[in-house]
């Protein structure tokens, strides 16, 4: 368990650290190009972020309790939101406890699951299906995204989301 909470607690640390670098860095040059010096410009963009970090715990309520208190987390009944601003685009990133018996993650054995934010999905599975690819599941659509399930070569289950952004926009 204190395994799971140093890996969980460098992955939000690090989250945390590239926003606050890239928001300094974007002052100075734009932010679309920062972001993408780091992708593979020979094949079409896949992940575009990261939408979540999720993980398994004993006891889902008391580790959020530890991480509002201790990190300043602002927790509610699904973990804490962290917003943020890329052009006129609006995103977030979820992170979220799970009990350690939760058949979400499964059939992965780990504990703990990358949401990774995509363009395109229903594309992106596509390919993915030609490159070999485990799809988990199949998509679903929500009125804030669409998601689907995969897994990687060491069988972590990574949840791939296209958010809607024009969810939640206020109707003019």
């Amino acid at each position: 368990m204190n395994k799971t909470i140093l890996i969980v607690s460098g992955l939000v640390l690090s989250f945390c650290g590239g926003y606050f670098l890239n928001s300094f860095i974007s002052k100075k040059t734009d932010c679309k190009m920062v972001a993408d010096r780091s992708i593979d410009s020979t094949r079409s963009k896949k992940v575009i972020g990261v939408g979540g970090i999720f993980f398994k715990c004993k006891e889902p309520k008391k580790v959020k309790e530890w991480y509002k208190t201790h990190l300043g987390l602002n927790t509610d009944q699904y973990g804490a939101l962290f917003k943020w601003q890329e052009g006129n685009r609006t995103g977030t990133l979820q992170w979220s406890t799970f009990r350690d018996s939760t058949k979400y993650f499964d059939p992965s054995t780990k504990d703990f699951m990358v949401n990774y934010r995509v363009e395109n999905l229903p594309e992106l599975i596509e390919q993915l299906k030609t490159e070999g690819v485990t799809i988990v599941d199949t998509m679903e659509t929500y009125e804030y995204g669409k998601f689907v399930h995969i897994m990687d070569i060491e069988g972590n289950k990574i949840e791939l989301y296209e958010p809607n952004y024009e969810y939640g926009k206020t109707k003019k």
